[in-house]
C-alpha cells in the first residue's frame, strides 16, 4: 500500500489505516532511533512516543511532505528532544552522553555486530550531534539529500558538506583505533 492509499484509508478508518502505517514503518522508524539513541530500551520508548504523537496528529497533516519525511522528522526530533532530556539528568551535553552510550554496546544485549561494527559505532557517536544525524540517515537510512533536507530543514549543500566531513572523521577514528 503506497501513502496516498494509506492517507486515504485513514481518512476512512483512521485506527485501521494507522493499524498499516505502524506496520509499513515501525522498524524503520525504530531502527532509525536506535541509530540515535543507541540503547534498545530508550528507542523502544521513543519510538512509542512517536507513533502516539503520529496518531495524534494525523489530523493536522498537510501533504507538504511525504509521509515517511513526515514520521521521520518528528522522529529525529523525538530522539534529539530524548537525548538532550536525558543529557541534561545526567549533567552532560549530548555528545558525552552519545559517547557514554556507544560504550554500553558491547554489554547491550540487542547489540548484534562485530568489533568493527562496534568500532563504527563509537566513531558514529564521536560525531556531533548533526554530523552524526546526517551520516545515519544517509548511509544506513538511505534517505536522499532533499528527504534528509525536509526532515531537518538544512539546505542540500549543508547536508552534504555534514556527511563528507562526518565521514572524514569516521575514517580517521577508524584508521586510528586499527593502528593501536
Amino acid at each position: 500500500m503506497d501513502d496516498k492509499e494509506l492517507l486515504f484509508l485513514i481518512k476512512e478508518n483512521k485506527n485501521k489505516g494507522f493499524k498499516y502505517l505502524v506496520e509499513k514503518y515501525s522498524k524503520s522508524i525504530y531502527w532509525h532511533i536506535r541509530k540515535i539513541v543507541l540503547d534498545h530500551n530508550n528507542a523502544d520508548d521513543v519510538t512509542q512516543n512517536v507513533f502516539i504523537k503520529v496518531f495524534l496528529n494525523l489530523d493536522f497533516f498537510k501533504g507538504d511532505s511525504s509521509l515517511k519525511t513526515w514520521i521521520y522528522k518528528i522522529a529525529t526530533n523525538e530522539s534529539i528532544n530524548f537525548l538532550n532530556s536525558a543529557a541534561q539528568k545526567k549533567n552532560v551535553n549530548s555528545e558525552e552522553l552519545a559517547i557514554q552510550l556507544s560504550s554500553q554496546l558491547e554489554d547491550d544485549s540487542y547489540f548484534e555486530g562485530e568489533e568493527i561494527q562496534l568500532k563504527l559505532q563509537q566513531a558514529i557517536a564521536m560525531l556531533p550531534e548533526k554530523q552524526r544525524i546526517v551520516f545515519n540517515m544517509k548511509y544506513f537510512d538511505d534517505l536522499k539529500y532533499e528527504e534528509i533536507s525536509e526532515i531537518l530543514n538544512t539546505s542540500v549543500g549543508a547536508l552534504k558538506s555534514s556527511y563528507h566531513h562526518a565521514t572524514k572523521k569516521i575514517e580517521e577514528f577508524l584508521l586510528n583505533s586499527i593502528e593501536k
